[in-house]
């Protein structure tokens, strides 16, 4: 399954760079910069998506995705009070806090709070500790997420995103950690969108300006320093037909705040206006029922394990058109999953996409007698 579904994303980017190739795409006054449709999982553009960058407080996206994993298995709970260590207390009093106190315990609800509206670095060392004991360990989590994820051109250095050379990441990686925090935790995700909070009688306004322009904008992370310049990370979900589709912006390195908001509403206003979502196929959806020789049964149904899903640019999808190519002879024994050939999808007699098609059945192998039949068959073929 993992194999096929790395094939389905190589096969996603490759369209991804037609579709590219047919709509300009904007300029963004940033040093890096990539817009991804979420629905798809497609990369529609990018700017040196895979330069080197200082994350700042989108460090805190992982703090936030390791803390909602702790809470999915158990591990916290939301209601759950921890002590405020003097660390936590004492991190970089010139930098964004939410205020938390050591005589004070706090809920792990709030600490996410003033870590995803306040940007408080107080609150990420506080979580690090609730989460795995001590900020260094959770450093090592962080690490270990980061290349599971496969966001292979990151480092992580502590849990809020306070210079450090060994604290970098890419706009791709960024990409990918935003899509899996949205998709997985959607629940814990809806914090991104509160435009205020208070703790210690003092209140604080979300960074994320587009939560007041932008009314589909749901999320995600601002993040700044004076080496970082101006970050952020944005997504938007609008409807697409019968298709409720997902944009994630991340804009890497601008000069203002006022920059950084009008370059990620630029970029999720381009995707949506330019390029479509479709829905190709739905999952375990048969696209063929070829002959299958020497077997218990004489056909199977081929197709796709998941719903694929598709980005083009605006007026292609209803030009695209299946071209199926089968390895055959198909012969048994045949097992689920297994490779059975490729799908293209064609635009003008040009191939924009190709797609791996494999069995969603199994099929056993015949008895003596239908073997030998059909391979007498074949060979006569």
């Amino acid at each position: 399954m993992k194999k096929l579904l790395a094939a389905l994303v190589s096969s996603v980017l490759i369209l991804s760079s037609a579709a590219a190739q047919t709509v300009p795409a904007p300029t963004i006054a940033a040093k890096s910069w990539l817009l991804l449709d979420a629905t798809s999982g497609q990369v529609i553009a990018a700017q040196d998506p895979n330069m080197r960058v200082e994350p700042a407080s989108l460090t805190k996206i992982m703090t936030a995705y390791l803390t909602f994993m702790a809470l999915r298995d158990k591990k916290l709970e939301l209601n759950q009070m921890v002590n405020v260590s003097t660390r936590a207390w004492k991190v970089d009093s010139s930098s964004s806090k939410m205020f938390i106190d050591p005589a004070v315990p706090v809920s792990i609800n709030d600490l996410l709070h003033g870590l995803m509206i306040q940007s408080g670095n107080d609150a990420a060392v506080a979580l690090a500790e609730a989460v795995a004991g001590d900020e260094g360990t959770f450093v090592t989590l962080m690490n270990r997420e980061a290349q599971r994820l496969g966001m292979t051109n990151t480092r992580f250095a502590n849990p809020h995103g306070l210079p450090s050379p060994d604290n970098f990441t890419t706009a791709r990686d960024l990409s990918i950690l935003a899509k899996h925090v949205i998709q997985e935790y959607p629940q814990f995700y809806k914090i991104d969108s509160v435009k205020s909070f208070t703790y210690n009688k003092i209140t604080q306004q979300n960074r994320n300006r587009l939560l007041w322009l932008d009314p589909t904008v749901d999320g995600m992370k601002t993040g700044h320093t004076e080496s970082a310049g101006y970050c952020m990370v944005a997504s938007a979900h609008r409807p697409s037909g019968n298709i409720d589709r997902r944009l994630i912006s991340v804009v890497m390195g601008t000069n203002s705040d006022a920059t950084r908001t009008a370059e990620s509403q630029k970029l999720l206003n381009w995707g949506f206006q330019n390029f479509d979502t479709v829905k190709l196929y739905a999952k375990n959806q048969a696209v063929d029922t070829p002959q299958v020789w020497k077997g218990a049964k004489n056909n199977v149904k081929i197709g796709f394990r998941q719903d694929v899903m598709v980005t083009v640019p605006k007026g292609v999808a209803g030009k695209m058109k299946p071209v199926l190519e089968r390895k055959d002879p198909l012969v048994a024994p045949l097992g689920e999953g297994t490779n059975v050939g490729k799908l293209k999808m064609v635009v003008d007699g040009k191939p924009m996409l190709e797609l791996p098609v494999v069995a969603l059945e199994s099929v056993e192998q015949a008895s003596i007698f239908g073997r030998a039949w059909d391979a007498m068959r074949l060979w006569m073929k």
